[in-house]
C-alpha cells in the first residue's frame, strides 16, 4: 500500500514557516522586523503626543497644517498599533 503521509514533508506550526536549519538563518530577519515594528510604534506615540500638545497649546496651528479639530482628536485617540 502507498503511504502518502509517511512520504509527505513535515509542516511547520504556521503555514509558510520553514522547518529545520533554514529557520535558524531567518531569526535575525525576524528580530530586525520586530525592531522596526517597535520603532514604528514609538514614532506613532511620539507624533500623536506632539499633535496633542500642539492642539492644546496652539490650536490655530491645526488649521495651518490642514487638519480639522475632529481629525486631530481621531488621530490622538488611535492606539499606537494603528496607522
Amino acid at each position: 500500500m502507498n503511504d502518502t503521509l509517511g512520504s509527505a514533508p513535515h509542516q511547520a506550526a504556521w503555514p509558510g514557516t520553514p522547518v529545520g536549519p533554514a529557520n535558524v538563518s531567518r531569526r535575525p530577519i525576524c528580530l530586525a522586523a520586530l525592531r522596526s515594528l517597535i520603532a514604528t510604534w514609538r514614532e506613532r506615540i511620539r507624533l500623536r503626543r506632539k499633535l496633542e500638545q500642539m492642539a492644546k497649546a496652539n490650536p490655530y496651528l491645526i488649521d495651518d497644517i490642514g487638519l480639522t479639530r475632529r481629525q486631530v482628536e481621531a488621530e490622538i485617540a488611535k492606539p499606537f498599533w494603528q496607522e
